[in-house]
């Protein structure tokens, strides 16, 4: 497979979405003008991960102000867009992810199935389902941070098809070996490629690890950020030669 993808490493929006609406915009245009198809961005990225006080109040139902505007940037800057907020429907409120195209178009929603900490587990009750759609004609994944740590999810998604996943995540320092170890096992064992997108800086007392990444079937990071803000721009692909990537799914022996 061959695909331009782009991940937008940054700090918080610190509480004020619409800040971090515009800046999300501006990365998005940076991405499309290097011919990125897709631009990950982080977890909870609207209103704000380690924000419990703005969960609740915050939060919006799919198809609302935020997915909207959302949509119009991805149609206005011609690449696809997938990004972390906080979904409300009804009572519950989830720790959710949307992919859109680059028309604007919702490609796949994803609602967190492995919540971390009591923190997650106070403000949002947890997703029930996978997520697969097709994006430029790869089949491709939906996870968010913590989920992906998890090789019986990933295995899951391989087994529905899927050879690319794209993670919005909110990993703290302290866990780099996530992004260091666990991506790259888990691109590998599934034969996919995996998009790691993270924050850095810090919010409300949290320090983020940065290190985001994009792994590839072989377990070689195709590209990596620092700490600092960063925009990566990739391609994946070509795939590996086939004797460097794992037969794990289909050699698996249950006892």
């Amino acid at each position: 497979m061959s695909l331009t993808l782009a991940i937008y490493q940054g700090p918080p929006v610190q509480g004020d979405p619409e800040a971090g609406l515009e800046r999300l915009a501006r990365q998005l245009s940076a991405a499309a003008m290097a011919g990125a198809r897709m631009l990950v961005a982080p977890e909870l990225f609207l209103p704000g991960y380690n924000r419990p006080d703005l969960h609740g109040q915050l939060a919006q139902p799919q198809g609302g102000a935020w997915c909207q505007r959302l949509s119009d940037m991805a149609r206005a800057a011609g690449c696809g867009l997938t990004v972390g907020w906080a979904e409300r429907d009804g009572d519950r409120v989830y720790n959710a992810a949307t992919a859109f195209d680059r028309d604007g178009a919702v490609l796949g929603h994803y609602r967190k199935m492995q919540l971390f900490g009591p923190m997650e587990a106070a403000s949002f009750s947890p997703g029930d389902s996978y997520c697969t759609f097709e994006l430029d004609g790869i089949p491709t994944g939906l996870m968010i941070c913590y989920d992906v740590e998890f090789a019986a999810h990933v295995c899951a998604l391989a087994e529905k098809g899927a050879k690319l996943l794209l993670v919005p995540t909110a990993n703290p320092a302290g866990f780099e070996h996530v992004s260091t170890t666990f991506v790259p096992a888990r691109a590998a064992e599934c034969d996919l490629t995996v998009a790691y997108a993270n924050f850095c800086g810090a919010e409300e007392g949290l320090t983020f690890g940065g290190r985001s990444l994009i792994a590839g079937p072989d377990a070689q990071v195709i590209a990596a950020a620092g700490r600092t803000e960063t925009l990566l721009i990739t391609q994946i692909g070509p795939d590996p030669a086939d004797w460097l990537r794992s037969t794990q799914m289909q050699d698996f022996r249950k006892v």
